[in-house]
């Protein structure tokens, strides 16, 4: 259980406060409502781009990293499709520091012809690096605009081409920060050994000045719903071939989703999953297969990738894994293998739980959906899906002309 308290400043930042007296560690969130779904078509890998400028300096702190090092704190940022999520760590008694740094990259970044040159040449390079010269670094190059041909999650969080990052001008990354780097798009989580009284007080000190922007109205197209079964294949230079395959799911806030996870986890988690055990150790027909869900806000995707065994046909394997998935369609699982996952499930929020920086993660995540209490009903929800609505979810997203698969081939 996650004990908080939330409040909303006037200039919309909604703070939450999580009292943990257990440790002299103070973790600090900002999620962003931004990510990659966000951007202009033509204009993107600009969330994660800013991802990198956050860190450029500010109008008042030169370089981000070395008052939080003196402070004794550490940091780091991730970017995804749906947000971009700045966080920190340091000892409670220099939590002024965390205000004072975050407070000032969101009020006003030092925006510089230079700064900007070496985050593109930054990116750019990571592009090429993950993406271009990775084996199978292109898959959601390819695949995700033949999976979503309307929804935004039609590029990968890097970008579509790397020329969307080369090309950036000042104008557009000043538009773009001016728009979602704001408090009304920004959501505060402070959880430690602090009171609320104190977080109130620095966090209306240092954010509450700073003006709201207006709120964003998004008019973010809903995918259509697939109705027939998608294919490609691709030969590229890489050791032995591959299968991807992707089914549409709900999103992240629908009754469905946890059953849904589950189902991923039943079908490809851990060695004791159905295509594992079936597949790669009865059968010998993959060296390595897994599932898993993207998790997305907006409606999602359920994938299968896996590499098949020396001798196996992608065809094979292919058929191999469609006759997996229609048992789960077909017949109801017994009550202790769905428990089996739920446990394992259980377990892993638990670990999620163990920290402060974790917690507080958990919460801004929670509170995106303007939900944050929905963090502690995540375990009941989970110990809530019956074998009737694995059933249901398999029969309704793991349909043939649901699905797209990519053949991935070796030369």
């Amino acid at each position: 259980m996650i004990n908080f308290e939330k409040f909303t400043l006037g200039n919309g930042l909604r703070v939450i406060v999580h009292q943990d007296a257990s440790t002299p560690i103070v973790a600090m969130n900002i999620l962003y409502d931004v990510g990659a779904r966000d951007e202009d078509p033509e204009k993107t890998g600009f969330a994660h781009l800013f991802e990198h400028l956050m860190f450029g300096g500010s109008a008042n702190i030169p370089k981000y990293d070395v008052p939080l090092e003196r402070a004794g704190g550490e940091n780091n940022a991730f970017t995804s499709n749906d947000v971009t999520n700045f966080y920190l760590t340091l000892p409670k008694q220099n939590i002024d520091t965390a205000f004072w740094l975050e407070s000032d990259r969101m009020n006003q970044l030092a925006f510089s012809e230079k700064s900007l040159e070496v985050q593109r040449n930054v990116v750019s390079e990571e592009f090429r690096q993950t993406h271009l010269n990775q084996p199978y670094g292109d898959v959601w190059l390819l695949m995700r605009p033949e999976v979503y041909k309307v929804h935004p999650y039609s590029w990968p969080t890097i970008g579509k081409k790397i020329e969307h990052i080369t090309d950036s001008t000042m104008q557009d990354v000043r538009a773009f920060y001016g728009k979602y780097y704001n408090p009304n798009n920004a959501i505060l989580v402070v959880s430690g050994d602090v009171e609320v009284s104190e977080i109130k007080s620095l966090a209306k000190k240092w954010f509450g000045p700073i003006d709201n922007h207006g709120e964003n109205i998004r008019k973010i197209p809903v995918e259509p719903i697939q109705t027939k079964a998608r294919f490609m294949e691709v030969e590229r230079d890489v050791p032995i071939d591959a299968i991807y395959k992707c089914w549409h799911m709900c999103s992240r806030a629908d009754e469905k989703y946890h059953a849904t996870d589950l189902l991923s986890d039943l079908l490809g988690n851990g060695q004791s999953s159905r295509l594992y055990y079936e597949l790669v150790k009865n059968k010998k027909l993959f060296s390595e297969i897994n599932a898993f869900i993207m998790g997305s806000r907006d409606e999602g995707l359920l994938v299968v990738t896996g590499k098949p065994a020396h001798g196996k046909s992608l065809e094979e394997a292919d058929v191999a894994i469609i006759l997996e998935i229609e048992k789960l369609r077909t017949t109801l699982i017994a009550k202790d293998e769905l428990q089996k996952v739920k446990n394992k499930v259980e377990s892993t929020l638990v670990f999620s739980e163990m920290n402060v920086l974790d917690k507080a993660m958990n919460l801004a995540f929670a509170e995106l959906n303007d939900k944050a209490g929905d963090v502690n009903l995540e375990a009941g929800k989970y110990q809530a899906v019956t074998p009737e609505k694995i059933m249901t979810v398999a029969k309704n997203v793991l349909k043939p002309e649901n699905c797209t698969t990519l053949f991935y081939k070796a030369k």
